[in-house]
């Protein structure tokens, strides 16, 4: 059911949340914000936030809870808010404790070829999130695909996070959003994680004066299905990705205008 009220969805659907679990104040003011804006706008909603971060820059970075913690905090916050529930996996053994909870399994973009991982994921059944790695082309993204297939699991999203671009930057081709169309499943936009700076001294830069832009930009193409945002009450106190969350007082003024540009398309259709 989940999945097909966001493939059909007339709007789009957004994915958002702090980038790690951090406080249960943090989590809370961020779900009940984001619940409210979506659900008066009749925008489907999956709540998103990370119990480790695996990839981090420094070995010293603030990587989470931890995946019990983490996935007691999750549960929770379901419960509680009654939401779907998003979160990422870094290796197969996690993948059973994590499915008991969530709605989708996220695959890294560095882990986007992982084939043990992406069909472990597939196998639960639920919808798996795979994110364009940084160093694929669009059209790489159909042999992701066909690996959660071959565990007899339909039920896909195929997310553009920014290509690599020299060194410590990122662009975003707006050419992925209609090559990644055709291979037959939803697109969603990783706003935030695209105006990342990438490993800049011990931890990642970014520039996300620019995200707001970039998702109503996407959101015209007529080529994506969702947006991803991590966003936080006070950003630069974050734990985690502090350079790239949107603030979450923005996220409302974000969706309104991403919306009217929806409208726009239905009533005048570009492409």
């Amino acid at each position: 059911m989940l999945y097909e009220n966001l493939k059909n969805t007339s709007s789009f659907f957004l994915i958002a949340g702090p980038c790690v679990i951090e406080s249960d104040d943090i989590m809370y003011k961020t779900i009940e914000t984001l619940k409210n804006i979506t659900t008066s706008r009749n925008v489907p909603f999956v709540f998103k936030s990370s119990y480790i971060k695996a990839n981090r820059t420094s070995g010293d970075s603030f990587t989470g809870p931890g995946i019990e913690k983490g996935i007691e905090i999750l549960l929770k916050i379901k419960k509680e808010f009654g939401v779907p529930i998003l979160t990422d996996v870094h290796e197969t053994i996690e993948v059973e404790s994590v499915s008991k909870v969530v709605d989708i399994i996220q695959i890294p973009a560095f882990l986007c070829r992982q084939t043990a991982l992406i069909v472990a994921a597939a196998k639960t059944g639920k919808i798996v999130n795979l994110k364009k790695g940084q160093f694929l082309a669009p059209e790489d993204m159909s042999l992701a695909v066909e690996k959660v297939i071959s565990a007899d699991n339909e039920k896909v999203l195929i997310t553009e996070r920014g290509t690599s671009f020299g060194y410590h930057n990122l662009v975003v081709d707006f050419r992925s959003f209609p090559m990644m169309k055709k291979i037959g499943y939803p697109v969603v936009f990783d706003v935030t994680h695209s105006m990342q700076r990438p490993s800049i001294g011990k931890i990642s830069g970014g520039t996300p004066e620019y995200a707001s832009m970039m998702a109503i930009s996407a959101i015209a193409t007529g080529n994506v299905d969702g947006l991803f945002i991590e966003t936080h009450p006070d950003p630069k106190s974050a734990m985690s990705d502090a350079s790239t969350q949107m603030p979450l007082g923005e996220i409302e003024r974000l969706i309104d205008k991403c919306l009217s540009v929806k409208k726009a398309l239905e009533c005048s259709p570009m492409f």
